[in-house]
Parts: structure tokens; C-alpha cells; sequence
């Protein structure tokens, strides 16, 4: 159907339209014994990643093609990687790379001219739209820089809606998230404190964040799923918040959680990472980061907003309805000064969406919810243990051990494995063992296995070290 993209439905308008009552009887021409009733005796139909798979076996000099065959492949060919943290490994469908290279796209700049810019403009339209779709909530932007970026903008527009000056933020927020929103606090005035989590589960601990918000708190920042993996409770936090007058932002690192997590819709504030949906992880970006909030906020919200609207002759069409950045307005009233168009961004970000569609990506979470628990149980089996147990996540965890994160990782790597993430350096109360583990629906059940399998070769010398 993809190449012959008849529908069930534009079919039977055709043959009702020649006057035929089915496909059957179009051909009753042609004698029963050349009639071909039976299915094609050709291989199966294969997806564009598998396709993709046997393009780099061939590449790979494999002679099958095969693409099982290509996963399995040890040194010198392809690296196993279970790192998350922020940048998630997707596959990008071709078909984004092949419109976001278009002239009308690539080389566009911030569209100032609507009637010679309507489609970049229709793009970051949909765009907006499809993103409240997806966060739950009324607006969106048309993309910030990234999703620190995107949370360190957030706080300053809750500030200047609340009129507040502080914020509180859960240490569970992505560590590289809160020195992005440090430096941009720092000559601000904007003082932030910094609210725990609970040991046993990986939570932000509600009784200290209660405590911790003051009469002069213009927003509490958590992350869901957090950089734990784990899934805050959003509406008991947005509870105690908003019972003290302040508002609520959730930063959402992995946009493809929204397949099968509930949106946030108790929050003031959305920033979200988009980055998983086509955006290849490139030495840390570019990325695209989003706001989206309530219509209230509106004139608060930085970035652009593109709106729809109709021409003088009653056509449909599409201009940047708000834009208050300092090159359109006196510098003092602008509410951000991020400059650089990050439209081709937002672009593979739409295009993304409208391939896997809203069934799709429930699918695509399914299977990365499914990918992080058959990994979690053969690293346990392995030997290992994991922390939070018993609380909600996503396709993220840590997982703790009797050996070094390090030495771990080493080990790993000799076997072109790319291991969990240290975690002491920004949380040593975890310890020298933490490691922060992911897979997504291109982890492999062969590359898990394999990862397993020198974790428990690992953990059996060390148990017969110390005995």
C-alpha cells in the first residue's frame, strides 16, 4: 500500500464509479486457469529499518545480507551502546533527511516575509499543534534550542508571570539542565534551591519539597520520566505548587515517553527535548527544544508563535503571530533572547510525527518500555541489582554493582560495548557502582544478551577475587 496507495475505501469509489462490484468480477474476462489465486512466491515484506540492516550487513562485507547476522557481530564492526541520559539513539525514518534537504527548507531563514515564506511557516504551525497534542497543553512554540535551554527559559517565564523572583528544582532534573539554568539564573537575581529525592524510590520527596517553596517561589521544575527514568508523581507535585501560588514546569528529556506516559497536563509549563523524534544524536546537537503551556501564559512565552490566518482574498494562510524577541521589540520587553532559527530542526521533528502518527508512537514506546525490561531482567540475571525498584519508569534505570562503574565499562568496551553512564560524579551518594542504563527499539536483543553476559563474567571474577 505504501507505493500503490489505494485505500480499501478510493477502490470501491473506482469500481463504483465503472460500475463493477469487485475486483473479482473486473478481470471475469480472463479464463479461471490464468487467473493467479494463490499469494506471490516472494520473500515476506520487510520494514525500511530491516532494509537499512541488510544494506550495512552488504556493506559490512557479510556475504547473507542477513540482518540478525549484522547485530551479532563483534569487534570492528558496530558498537552496542546502553547510554540514554538525555540523547536517545532512534531511528530516523529516510524520508526526513530527503524533505529537510529541500531548497525551500534548507535555506530559509526566520520567515519576516509571510507571503513568500508559507511553507516554513505551515511546518512550524503544525508543529505547534501536534506538540500540545502530545504535552496536553494549549500552546507550543516553534522550537527553542534545546531542552535545557527550553527549562532554563521556562523558569524565567514563570517569574515574569508570577512576578516572583526563585524556583525550586528537583534534583532529579537532568544535571546538565540545572548548570544550563544556573548560568542563566546567576546575574538574574533568580535564586534556586535544589529539593531532593527519596532513597527507596527515586522520587522527589514531596514533605522536603513542600517545605522548600516559599512565598517567593515563582516555580517548582521537575523532570518525568527523570534522569532516573523514573515517573514523578505530576499531580501531587502540581497539588502542593500551586497551593503556594506557584507554578509548575515538567521537563520532558524523552519525548517519546509521551507514547505511553501520561501527558502532564497538571503543569503550568512544558519543556520538552524533541530531539528523539529524527534528530540523530551529533555530538550534542543541534537539538529542539520546546515551551508549551497554558493560553494564559501566552505573552509570557519566549521564542516565536506562528498563528493561522486569512489573506485578502479569504485564503487560508499562516504568519508569525508573536515574536518578541529583542530584533522586533525594545530589548527591555523582549521575553528571550534566543535568535538562531531552529526551524529545519522542528521540521524532522514534524515529519517525524506525521510518519509514526498518533498509533505509532504508543507502538514505538511499547517497544522501548519492552526493550528496558527484558535488559533490566538479563542484567539482574547477570548478577547485578537495580535501585528504585517497585516505582514507575520508562525505558531507563540504574543499576548498581559489586564492581566499579569504570572498570565495568572497560570491560564492556573490549567487547565494543558501550556501558551505563557513571552516575557519581553529579549524585556520589549513589556510589562508584551506579550506572544509568537504556535501550531503545534499536538495542538488540543479541547486544543485550552480550552485555549481560560480560557483566556476569565480570562479577564472577571479582566474587572469586575476593574469595
Amino acid at each position: 500500500m505504501r507505493y500503490l496507495p489505494k485505500s480499501p475505501a478510493d477502490r470501491e469509489a473506482m469500481l463504483a464509479e465503472i460500475g463493477v462490484p469487485s475486483i473479482e468480477s473486473l478481470f471475469e474476462t480472463i479464463p479461471a486457469e490464468y487467473q493467479l489465486t494463490r499469494d506471490l512466491n516472494i520473500p515476506r515484506q520487510h520494514s525500511e529499518s530491516e532494509v537499512l540492516d541488510c544494506f550495512r550487513a552488504f556493506a559490512a562485507n557479510i556475504a547473507s545480507g542477513d540482518a540478525a547476522e549484522l547485530a551479532a557481530q563483534p569487534a570492528g564492526k558496530l558498537f552496542a551502546s546502553f547510554l540514554g541520559a538525555g540523547a536517545y539513539r532512534h531511528y530516523r525514518p529516510v524520508i526526513i533527511d530527503s524533505l529537510v534537504q529541500r531548497g525551500e527548507f534548507l535555506t530559509s531563514y526566520t520567515p519576516y516575509q509571510p507571503e513568500i515564506s508559507q511553507g516554513t511557516l505551515q511546518a512550524m504551525f503544525e508543529f505547534q499543534t501536534m506538540i500540545c497534542e502530545l504535552t496536553g497543553m494549549e500552546i507550543a512554540n516553534a522550537s527553542m534550542y534545546d531542552g535545557s535551554t527550553g527549562a532554563a527559559e521556562s523558569v524565567l517565564m514563570a517569574c515574569r508571570v508570577t512576578g516572583r523572583q526563585g524556583a525550586v528544582v528537583a534534583r532529579t532534573v537532568h544535571p546538565e539542565y540545572r548548570e544550563v539554568m544556573a548560568t542563566v539564573t546567576k546575574h538574574q537575581e533568580i535564586p534556586i534551591s535544589e529539593v531532593g529525592y527519596i532513597a527507596e524510590t527515586g522520587r522527589v520527596d514531596l514533605a522536603a519539597l513542600d517545605a522548600a517553596i516559599t512565598s517567593e517561589t515563582a516555580a517548582v521544575l521537575i523532570q518525568s520520566p527523570n534522569f532516573f527514568g523514573t515517573i514523578e508523581d505530576v499531580a501531587a507535585i502540581a497539588e502542593i505548587a500551586h497551593k503556594k501560588g506557584a507554578l509548575l514546569i515538567v521537563a520532558i528529556a524523552e519525548a517519546v515517553s509521551l507514547g505511553i506516559v501520561k501527558a502532564p497536563v497538571e503543569a503550568d509549563i512544558v519543556s520538552l527535548e524533541a530531539q528523539s523524534f529524527g534528530v540523530a544524536v551529533g555530538f550534542g546537537g543541534p537539538y529542539c527544544g520546546v515551551i508549551a503551556c497554558k493560553e494564559k501564559f501566552l505573552r509570557q512565552m519566549p521564542g516565536r508563535l506562528v498563528g493561522e490566518t486569512k489573506d485578502s482574498h479569504g485564503k487560508r494562510g499562516w504568519v508569525l503571530t508573536l515574536s518578541t524577541r529583542e530584533q522586533h521589540i525594545r530589548r527591555e520587553k523582549a521575553t528571550s533572547n534566543i535568535c538562531t532559527n531552529q526551524a529545519l530542526v522542528a521540521l524532522m521533528v514534524t515529519i517525524f510525527m506525521t510518519v509514526y502518527g498518533k498509533q505509532g508512537l504508543q507502538e514505538l514506546a511499547a517497544q522501548n518500555l519492552a526493550k528496558a525490561a527484558y535488559l533490566r531482567k538479563a542484567l539482574i540475571g547477570s548478577g547485578a541489582k537495580t535501585k528504585f525498584d517497585g516505582t514507575p519508569r520508562f525505558h531507563e534505570f540504574v543499576l548498581t554493582s559489586a564492581v566499579a562503574a569504570d572498570a565495568m565499562n572497560a570491560k564492556l568496551l573490549e567487547k565494543q560495548i558501550v556501558g551505563g553512564l557513571a552516575l557519581a560524579k553529579w549524585y556520589p551518594e549513589l556510589g562508584e557502582n551506579a550506572t544509568l542504563w537504556c535501550a531503545t527499539e534499536l538495542t538488540t536483543k543479541v547486544q543485550m544478551d552480550a552485555a549481560a553476559a560480560v557483566c556476569a563474567g565480570v562479577f564472577e571474577r571479582e566474587l572469586v577475587g575476593a574469595k
